[in-house]
């Protein structure tokens, strides 16, 4: 008896150790965030990445991993989200799938750990300008040293991270010869420590951070967020400005409210709604340009030019501290300007004569006589009569007309002072005479 209860005790424990042991190896409670980084990184990302992270921590989530897919983008949108990152009180995993070129790798490099898909690829770091070419000494200088920060403050070996920004380094067992920029592939990157461990899939990457049982709770962009980090990118901003100035433009010379003011008031809408969604511009900047709007509309009703200046100068204040950048947005309203100045041209040149929104723009009403309209009182009443000169007329001088100082042109010769003249003919101002005397002389 004894032994046989001995042994229901040994497979009780042993039933009692497989039920428990799922719970020993992974984190049954734990909860994972899943967030995706894609496309382009700019500020627009930095605004939806400070949400997830909030709405990571304030769930006691374990764990945020971080799966990256980007070509790269704007240095001071990385610099922001990777200062977020590591002031963030919680394990962030970069998943690599497939790059993170540039900024992307940056990002990865601030990460506790990297993995990587068997495809995947990292580096590839140096600053490009709106050109195409690489950035000036400086700006390149500042980029390298923020790589290598990068790598460093994680324990990784910083040769690769500046190879990755300075193609003056080389290492050419990695593919980087002299001027050429570094890209380490997925197991390159385990080889030099990069990467923790290459993964198939995100599945398996649980496994691996032993989350494989944990809750994963992904975070999505909301609409108004992609729709924010559509408008806030620069080339949507200034096409945006460029439509807003060129129809408000047409509207400020138009009779009544019609589709290119609605078209230029839903432009500005946009740039508004944009850049107050990914957090660039506050309340403020937007009662500040519907002060100058407002200031604007009222120079079509108040003469002398101040009040319009005014407008027109907090509108562009409001642009200008609304956006990512003070530089970037006065880039941005440069161009709109002088686009909006060329289509004015084009339009007023080809369809000026034919669109009734440009009558105030252009003078088409003609003053003629026939209608009433003289630039001077004609004086058809002095016609045929006599007067008395003044002064010499040679051939101009002044005569009197029934106690009346007239000025008034002889005929073409000289009269003196005193002599009896006649008007023989009237042209609005112009009166002229002829010596009475002397035509009696003549006869």
């Amino acid at each position: 008896m004894r032994h046989s209860k001995g042994i229901h005790w040994i497979i009780l424990l042993f039933i009692s150790f497989l039920l428990l042991s799922p719970t020993l190896t992974a984190h049954a409670d734990g909860k994972v965030c899943h967030v995706k980084i894609e496309n382009e990184v700019e500020k627009g990302l930095k605004a939806f990445l400070e949400r997830a992270y909030k709405e990571a921590i304030d769930s006691n989530a374990e764990t945020i991993v971080l799966e990256i897919h980007t070509p790269g983008g704007y240095v001071d949108a990385a610099e922001d989200i990777a200062k977020l990152i590591d002031e963030a009180d919680i394990e962030t995993i970069a998943f690599i799938n497939s790059k993170a070129y540039s900024a992307g790798a940056f990002l990865a490099l601030h990460a506790d750990e990297i993995y990587m898909v068997p495809n995947g690829t990292i580096g590839a770091a140096a600053i490009i300008d709106g050109q195409g070419n690489t950035a000036h000494e400086k700006a390149n200088s500042a980029w390298i040293s923020a790589m290598v920060a990068a790598a460093e403050s994680s324990g990784k070996d910083t040769r690769y991270a500046q190879a990755m920004a300075d193609k003056s380094v080389h290492l050419p067992e990695y593919r980087a010869p002299s001027g050429k920029l570094l890209t380490l592939s997925a197991e390159e990157a385990f080889k030099v420590e990069y990467s923790k461990a290459t993964v198939a899939n995100f599945d398996e990457l649980l496994e691996k951070i032993g989350h494989s049982n944990s809750e994963i709770v992904s975070i999505e962009p909301t609409f108004a967020e992609k729709l924010a980090r559509f408008i806030t990118n620069p080339i949507v901003v200034t096409v945006l400005l460029s439509i807003a100035s060129l129809c408000l433009v047409i509207e400020l010379f138009s009779p009544g409210f019609g589709i290119p003011g609605l078209i230029g008031l839903l432009s500005f809408a946009a740039f508004f709604f944009g850049h107050t969604v990914a957090g660039f511009a506050g309340y403020e900047s937007i009662l500040i340009f519907v002060i100058g709007f407002i200031l604007l509309i009222a120079e079509l009703f108040v003469p002398g030019g101040i009040i319009g200046i005014i407008g027109g100068a907090l509108m562009i204040i409001s642009l200008l501290f609304a956006g990512e950048s003070v530089v970037h947005m006065a880039y941005s309203i440069l161009i709109a300007l002088f686009i909006a100045v060329i289509g004015m041209v084009i339009i007023m040149k080809f369809l000026g004569k034919n669109l009734h929104v440009f009558n105030k723009l252009i003078l088409r009403d003609a003053t003629t006589t026939e209608e009433g309209y003289v630039s001077n009182v004609n004086r058809i009443d002095l016609l045929g009569k006599a007067g008395t000169t003044i002064t010499p007329l040679r051939p101009a001088g002044t005569i009197v007309v029934d106690n009346e100082r007239i000025d008034a042109v002889s005929e073409g010769s000289f009269i003196g002072s005193n002599k009896k003249v006649e008007v023989i003919q009237v042209e609005g101002s112009r009166i002229v005479v002829r010596e009475i005397n002397k035509g009696v002389e003549e006869e």
